[in-house]
């Protein structure tokens, strides 16, 4: 979840099962690495960014801005890399 507290940036996002995997998933980086297209939607402070588990997204810009980024991680009973 990304919550804009100032300035705005524009974000693409697409369906994992639309994109070509450059990398798989590593739980140590907590990465993966996909390429392709999708939509693009421009965000501004106030609004909130929410990203499934199914989902990939970039920010396409490089605006500065501040924002809260809060990650919630479900896992199988323990952490593997924690």
């Amino acid at each position: 979840m990304h919550y804009y507290l100032q300035g705005q940036q524009k974000i693409e996002y697409a369906p994992k099962e639309t994109l070509q995997v450059v990398e798989y998933y590593r739980d140590e980086t907590d990465r993966e690495y996909l390429k392709g297209c999708g939509e693009t939607v421009e965000v501004h402070e106030g609004q909130i960014v929410i990203c499934d588990i199914h989902e990939a997204y970039r920010f396409i810009c490089n605006n500065a801005v501040k924002k809260v980024v809060l990650k919630v991680t479900i896992e199988d009973g323990y952490f593997h890399n924690k």
